[in-house]
């Protein structure tokens, strides 16, 4: 017993009965869809990879403002985005610091005036997330002084505490 089918019926039952007579027709399509669903995935990994998360930014924007507070003479703003606490580190070329005030007397102790400090540039390295409370960011740092420029590298330990992202830890050599 014959069944009428109407055109579209038997293309698709021609396809089911013999798919590699049929594949030659749609093989440049096939071809195009993997090629675009390629280009979309290595644009998406792309994405993923080099965009930078709201809490990436809100540290780096740490580094932005201290960049900024420390350009201006300001010291006292510069460490306002470190731990207020006596368990503060800071590690430099003298030694360990300990506590946020022992903090700010060393840093207006070495750079005492404007030309001392210069102006100040950052450039991030590295920013990796340990946990959801803390990330470790490595960069170096560079001032641009009249009485000659002086450069390093830093290390920091970020730590979110009351919702805030702060600086626990800061070696700097």
């Amino acid at each position: 017993m014959k069944y009428k089918h109407d055109n579209k019926t038997n293309s698709a039952i021609r396809r089911v009965l013999h798919p590699t007579k049929h594949f030659q027709k749609d093989k440049t399509s096939y071809v195009m869809n993997k090629i675009c669903f390629l280009f979309l995935a290595i644009g998406l990994f792309c994405f993923k990879t080099y965009s930078q998360s709201a809490t990436e930014k809100a540290i780096l924007k740490i580094l932005d403002n201290q960049t900024q507070f420390w350009n201006q003479g300001d010291l006292d703003n510069f460490v306002l985005d470190y731990w207020n606490n006596d368990s503060l580190m800071f590690i430099g070329s003298s030694g360990v610091v300990y506590g946020y005030e022992n903090t700010i007397r060393r840093y207006k102790n070495t750079y005492s005036d404007t030309a001392k400090m210069g102006k100040l540039h950052f450039e991030v390295v590295h920013l990796q997330r340990l946990s959801s409370k803390y990330y470790f960011v490595v960069g170096k740092w560079f001032l641009n002084r009249s009485i000659g420029d002086i450069n390093g590298h830093f290390s920091l330990l970020v730590r979110r505490i009351k919702g805030k992202w702060k600086i626990i830890a800061d070696h700097s050599s």
